[in-house]
């Protein structure tokens, strides 16, 4: 069984590169999984969670917040307006952006807290289950 090409980049730098068993990502639909061989695909993505399998069986979780995901012959492109590691995320900073985002009402506070939320899920991630990056 072949594997998947995963890069996943921000506007500001690589994330994360490598080969990958599967790929799961966050789009207007909902989440979709991709296995080698899978059909081509251009989504947009939505703030959520990236999660790659690897090929040695390592987990990896990278916070996406917008951008589109491409997929064409096993090669698979995460191409993010903002992207993190679960592993560099601060989530005493992330905790702290979402209480305070939480006291506004206001369109820019909502897209605080999806921020801070899909931050804080990638890093709970890392911590829950020992992924690294």
């Amino acid at each position: 069984m072949s594997n998947l090409n995963v890069a996943v980049v921000s506007v500001d730098r690589k994330v994360w590169a490598g080969e990958a068993k599967s790929i799961v990502a966050k789009t207007p639909e909902g989440e979709i999984g991709i296995l080698p061989g899978h059909e081509p695909v251009l989504s947009l993505l939505v703030n959520g969670v990236v999660r790659v399998e690897t090929t040695d069986g390592g987990k990896i979780s990278i916070a996406v917040h917008g951008g589109f995901f491409s997929v064409d012959s096993n090669e698979v492109k995460v191409l993010a307006e903002i992207a993190e590691l679960g592993t560099e995320i601060d989530t005493d900073r992330a905790q702290a952006a979402l209480t305070r985002a939480q006291g506004v009402d206001s369109p820019e506070a909502l897209a605080a807290i999806h921020r801070a939320e899909t931050r804080l899920k990638a890093a709970a991630a890392v911590t829950a289950t020992g992924l690294h990056s």
